[in-house]
């Protein structure tokens, strides 16, 4: 059964910086393409960033497009979401998963942007 876990989420002040963190345990890694998605209250998950299992291509949703940046470390089937310059408006659970989302979600960290 595979199971993603994430972690590195918390509380941060606006213009502040998280590092996310997501591992699989089970199944293949490497040769999927990886996303991060995000949910804020009220409202659907959304899309964040996508990572190739080549590692050399990324792509972001327009509302994090150079602030934000995914990676990815197939040897420890982990993949990575650094934050920079949050806004209140990132305010959510962050979620990893395939791209298209196809594996059981896991359970999310909260990511909360306030002064």
């Amino acid at each position: 059964q595979v199971q993603l876990v994430e972690s590195g989420g918390g509380l941060v002040q606006p213009g502040g910086s998280l590092r996310l963190s997501c591992a699989q345990a089970g199944s293949a890694f490497s040769v999927y393409t990886m996303a991060w998605y995000r949910q804020a209250p009220g409202k659907q998950r959304e899309w964040v960033a996508r990572i190739l299992a080549s590692e050399t291509t990324t792509n972001y949703a327009d509302s994090v497009k150079g602030r934000f940046t995914i990676s990815r470390d197939n040897a420890k089937k982990t993949i990575f979401l650094q934050m920079n310059n949050l806004k209140p408006e990132d305010t959510a659970v962050y979620y990893c998963n395939r791209d298209p989302p196809t594996l059981a979600w896991g359970q999310g960290t909260q990511v909360t942007v306030s002064s």
